[in-house]
């Protein structure tokens, strides 16, 4: 653990320093590493309310989150992240420790550089500062970080959630600190994310001698059927923000090691990304129809649709999006577009307590070997987070 300190009264930590010292926690998935440690010592100084609720389930390793309040009244703004972290690969491949927290040439490396301590770091860079300049807000602000985001996700974010309902907290609205930015820093903002929904498709044969297929029943053929059938035709063409919902096959086995004999089953995965025109239930109906018709009475199979905890969802354009488009474009120049593009993320559950944004730093070397981040984009992202801040409680 980092001995970060706010001992000078007068400058709070700037963002570098504080994501360096959240690198040198190692927190990968289910670790705390002392990241949240970190976190709830600098918040509790800086007069936040600092709880650490453990989360546990059957079968998933017990996960350590934080949730930090400063205010009571609205409107109250919460940041949203994770301090765990994948890991890093083999350490001898990295050009610095994975670690370390190392600055290079205008870079920090680091797992977790990108995704999401360096969002972290700005977010509280950014509010300190804010307390500093402008003291406690005229209402509420919200530190929700869990350490279950790249892991099973079930003692994390949700959990979380659910504690805060039960204690009768109540949110206005949220920024999920991931890194939204494609190439550069401005470029774009997420207002919801696709659905995700996984299925597994089983047609049934029966084993026999490839020199007598009378005796048996080949589901290869039968599974080529039902595949082009899933296939065929697009499951939609897009909606006013989302992309075409999209099937992709992702494996396909038998697993038949010998060369002279039929199969007796056929099995393969598919995962459909899917736009707000399908809920998960919806979508499995319309999957089911296709197989049931393409089937007919000559394949025999069975489909298992998997339980989803991700649905596509949409925060409408609105004021607050305009509030941190403008604070975006101010500091970078740029109009970000706002997208519902890539995987999912925690703002699935979020969603459910307030109205939820994505920005944070730009994600191309998030779960790479050699993560990094440029100096000067967290400076200007802890300056962006500054302007909403400012923007939101001048409101």
């Amino acid at each position: 653990m980092s001995d970060l300190a706010m001992s000078d009264p007068v400058t709070p930590p700037d963002a570098l320093g504080l994501a360096q010292a959240l690198i040198r926690c190692p927190s990968v998935t289910p670790e705390e590493g002392g990241a949240l440690d970190l976190l709830a010592r600098l918040l509790g100084e800086a007069g936040f309310a600092v709880e650490r609720p453990i989360f546990s389930e059957a079968g998933t390793p017990d996960i350590q989150n934080l949730y930090a309040r400063l205010g009571t009244q609205a409107p109250c703004l919460v940041f949203a992240g994770h301090t765990d972290v994948v890991p890093p690969g083999e350490a001898a491949r990295w050009r610095h420790a994975p670690f370390g927290g190392a600055v290079a040439d205008g870079m920090l490396y680091g797992r977790g550089a990108v995704d999401m301590k360096g969002g972290i770091a700005c977010w509280l860079a950014a509010t300190l500062a804010h307390l500093h300049e402008h003291g406690r807000p005229a209402g509420s602000i919200v530190f929700l970080i869990t350490g279950d985001e790249e892991g099973p996700a079930v003692n994390g974010t949700v959990k979380l959630l659910d504690w805060a309902r039960a204690r009768g907290e109540r949110f206005d609205h949220c920024v999920l600190g991931e890194p939204t930015n494609p190439a550069a820093l401005g470029d774009m903002i997420k207002i919801g994310r696709r659905g995700s929904l996984t299925g597994t498709l089983t047609v049934h044969g029966r084993q026999g001698h490839v020199a007598y297929p009378h005796r048996a029943e080949n589901p290869i053929p039968g599974m080529l059927q039902l595949a082009r059938a899933l296939l065929a035709e697009p499951l939609d063409g897009g909606t006013a923000h989302f992309d075409a919902s999209n099937l992709e096959f992702t494996t396909l086995d038998v697993g038949n090691p010998a060369t002279n004999v039929i199969p007796a089953e056929a099995r393969a995965t598919f995962n459909v990304r899917f736009n707000d025109r399908w809920t998960a239930e919806t979508l499995g109906t319309e999957i089911r129809a296709r197989l049931a018709r393409a089937a007919g009475e000559a394949v025999r199979y069975t489909l298992d649709l998997l339980p989803s905890n991700s649905p596509a969802f949409l925060t409408r354009p609105d004021a607050f999006v305009d509030l941190v488009s403008d604070a975006i474009e101010a500091e970078t120049g740029r109009r970000p577009a706002l997208s519902t593009t890539g995987g999912t993320s925690d703002a699935r559950f979020i969603k459910d307590a307030c109205p939820v944004i994505e920005f944070g730093l730009v994600g191309e070397t998030m779960h790479q070997v050699d993560e990094c981040v440029a100096v000067s984009d967290l400076e200007r992202l802890t300056a962006i987070y500054r302007r909403v801040l400012a923007a939101y409680f001048a409101r």
